[in-house]
């Protein structure tokens, strides 16, 4: 059987008596006053303390996890290091043909535009990974280099759209 056992505190018994004289000795207006500004310190206790150190530290994950789904997709596109006789042959011809060749060779589809020292690509949607794939491609089978690279969002999570401008 269990018991309970009451423990008496004289400061804090002597500390609410105190309150209670205080707070009947106040007028019904201040104790509106009172309470509404505990209940105000409450509130921003709450916000500060608790909801915005989760949000940032939710926003911090969020951003390692791109991060690191970036990494991934890098280490992926750049592939095995190989010794320089088993590395793929490089591309001749045009520009545009070394490129179209090698975005047909990920499969990527692009539509390709000549300017003056080169080429501009664009894809209108693709997996980020395949996108990554083809520009590492590009690198290493052919003299063509990235110049500018601009990726936004796709249509669904895990595509992007991109403009490529490629040079010599």
């Amino acid at each position: 059987m269990s018991r309970v056992r009451i423990i008496r505190l004289p400061a804090l018994d002597a500390a609410l008596l105190k309150l209670d004289l205080w707070w009947g000795g106040i007028s019904r207006r201040e104790r509106w006053l009172v309470g509404t500004l505990a209940t105000l310190i409450v509130v921003l206790i709450l916000i500060f303390g608790i909801i915005r150190p989760i949000q940032a530290a939710r926003a911090d994950a969020i951003a390692d996890i791109r991060t690191s789904e970036t990494l991934t997709a890098r280490v992926i596109a750049a592939g095995v290091l190989a010794p320089a006789s088993a590395r793929p042959a490089m591309r001749g011809g045009a520009p545009i043909d070394m490129a179209d060749a090698s975005a047909q060779a990920t499969g990527i589809t692009a539509t390709f535009n000549p300017i003056a020292d080169g080429l501009t690509a664009e894809i209108a949607d693709a997996p980020y990974q395949a996108v990554i794939g083809w520009i590492a491609d590009i690198e290493r089978t052919t003299p063509l280099r990235v110049r500018r690279l601009t990726m936004s969002p796709g249509g669904a999570t895990g595509r992007v759209r991109a403009s490529v401008e490629l040079a010599q």
